[in-house]
C-alpha cells in the first residue's frame, strides 16, 4: 500500500500523531533484552524515534523511499528500503539473522500486510522463547461533540467509498486480525482486555486537523481519481464547528489498540 502514501509523505510526517511514552514503556517491560528492534512499516519514523530511546539498536524498514526521507536520522537507527514481501534470505540480508531480534513493532501498518508471510518472518527473526511482537493501530480522532459530528459524516459519506477493505480492521481496533502468538495482557487492569488500549493526544489547530484528513489513504485514492473530498463547503463545515468553543487550538485524542505477544519456543 506504499503507493497510497508516496504523494502525501510530507503531509503524513507532519500531521500524524506520535505515540505516548506509556505505550513504549509497557512494550519494553515485556521484553527481557533491549538490544535490537525491527520496526516494520516504519514510515517517517514516528515509532522508531521513541524505540531508539529505549533499545540499543533499531532497524526501521519501509517499502516507500518517500516516507523514509522524512524520518529522523538517529545514530542507533538504521533505515532500510525493502520490497513488500521478503524471503527468509532477504530478511537475513536486509534485517537481521535468525533468532537475533528482541522486539518486532508495527505501528499503524499491520492491516496492509500479507500476514502469513509476515508472521513467518517474524517468528524467524525473534529470539526464542521470549521475543515479542507488538503491533498497534489508532482509530478515528476525537475532538468535541461539534467537530466529531462533522467528522463522522465526512468519514462515512466522503471517505467511506474510498477506503481499502483493510481499513475495517482498524475500525475494529484490530480485534479481527489473526495473531498467532502468546498474547500478553495488561495485568494492571481488572478487565485485562485484548487488544490493550492506550490513548495518544496531539494539540492541533484547524489547518493541522485538515492536513491530517488529507494524509489518509482514502483521501489520496479519491484525489488520484480526480475527486476532491475536502470541498470548500466541507472545509467550511469543519471550520465552523472548530470555532464553536472559541478555542483556536484543541487537544485531539486518538484511541490506540495494541496487539502484543511472545513468539514462544516453536520454530517455523
Amino acid at each position: 500500500m506504499a503507493k497510497f502514501f508516496i504523494n502525501q509523505a510530507k503531509q503524513y510526517a507532519a500531521a500524524r500523531p506520535s505515540y505516548p511514552i506509556q505505550l513504549f514503556e509497557f512494550i519494553a517491560s515485556k521484553t527481557p533484552c533491549h538490544d535490537l528492534v525491527w520496526d516494520v512499516g516504519a514510515g517517517s519514523g514516528q515509532a522508531s524515534r521513541s524505540l531508539a530511546g529505549i533499545y540499543k539498536n533499531v532497524i526501521a524498514t519501509d517499502t516507500s523511499s518517500k516516507q523514509l526521507e522524512f524520518a529522523a536520522k538517529l545514530p542507533n537507527v538504521r533505515y532500510e528500503l525493502t520490497p513488500p514481501v521478503m524471503s527468509l534470505s532477504e530478511i537475513e540480508q536486509l534485517v537481521a539473522p535468525e533468532s537475533s531480534v528482541d522486539l518486532v513493532t508495527v505501528a499503524q501498518a499491520l492491516h496492509w500486510f500479507d500476514l502469513p508471510t509476515f508472521y513467518s518472518n517474524v517468528k524467524h527473526v525473534l529470539k526464542k522463547p521470549n521475543g515479542v511482537i507488538a503491533a498497534w493501530c489508532y482509530t478515528n480522532p476525537e475532538v468535541n461533540a461539534a467537530v466529531d459530528e462533522v467528522f463522522q459524516r465526512f468519514y462515512e459519506e466522503r471517505l467511506g467509498p474510498y477506503w481499502d477493505k483493510a481499513r475495517r480492521l482498524v475500525e475494529d481496533g484490530y480485534k479481527g486480525i489473526e495473531f498467532p502468538f502468546e498474547k500478553i495482557v495488561d495485568e494492571s487492569t481488572e478487565s485485562q482486555t485484548f487488544p490493550v488500549r492506550f490513548v495518544t493526544e496531539r494539540e492541533m489547530g484547524i489547518e493541522e486537523f485538515l492536513t491530517y484528513l488529507r494524509s489518509s489513504s482514502a483521501y489520496q485514492t479519491a484525489k488520484d481519481k480526480g475527486v476532491e473530498l475536502l470541498t470548500a463547503e466541507m472545509e467550511g463545515e469543519f471550520v465552523s464547528s472548530w470555532k464553536e468553543d472559541g478555542k483556536e487550538k484543541k487537544v485531539v485524542r486518538f484511541p490506540i489498540y495494541l496487539l502484543i505477544g511472545r513468539v514462544g519456543g516453536d520454530r517455523v
